[in-house]
């Protein structure tokens, strides 16, 4: 499956005005949103679930990958195309095991040596940062800026997005980094017109 990485959205509903994740997710699709990672830290697996159905029902109806966010049991359960792990997550190889080697798994990283280690263990794409302060996570490592991700980005050959910051004004400073494409939350899901807001993070 060929994957379009340039704007991946990662949800988190505290951002969302007044509307299901369900929608949000529709409009930001409509919007131009190419990938989208369900990331539910506070939910319970049956909340999680249930979530991840409703959302796995607009981005199959737009034929848009649905990544699930640590959490294999659930990205099994509803047949997600995937998974996106974090350093402290489930070993990139056991995750490969457990879902075999048509899914699509991502992997956070912050240097380097955490890049070459992934794209070695077999990771599809990389989730590069933290790019710029961010109000989303509040327990990240300094920001790596421009030239981190550059550093980071031209050690590895397989695609990667950069997440941490991302906004309607640096996002196309990232871009000419050559990455394959920004990962982002409130800059899309906290807006009132989503739709317009994924449009705006678009270049072309």
């Amino acid at each position: 499956m060929e994957i379009d990485y340039s704007l991946y959205l990662v949800t988190d509903r505290r951002f969302i005005r007044d509307k299901p994740l369900k929608q949000a997710v529709e409009e930001a699709i409509i919007g131009g949103v190419t990938l989208v990672q369900i990331r539910e830290k506070t939910a319970t697996t049956r909340e999680f679930y249930k979530i991840a159905l409703e959302v796995r029902s607009v981005t199959s109806k737009y034929k848009v990958p649905l990544i699930i966010n640590d959490r294999l049991d659930i990205a099994q359960a509803i047949n997600a195309d995937g998974v996106h792990l974090g350093q402290s997550d489930m070993p990139l190889y056991e995750a490969r095991k457990i879902l075999g080697k048509d899914k699509i798994i991502g992997i956070s990283v912050g240097n380097v040596e955490e890049a070459i280690s992934a794209q070695k263990g077999g990771a599809d794409y990389l989730g590069i940062g933290t790019i710029f302060n961010t109000g989303t996570k509040k327990d990240i490592d300094m920001p790596i800026g421009i030239d981190g991700l550059q550093k980071i980005y031209s050690s590895i050959n397989i695609p990667a997005v950069a997440i941490g910051g991302i906004n309607q004004n640096n996002f196309k400073d990232v871009l000419s980094t050559g990455v394959d494409g920004i990962s982002v939350i409130s800059a899309i899901l906290g807006k009132d017109n989503i739709t317009k807001a994924a449009r705006n993070l678009k270049i072309n």
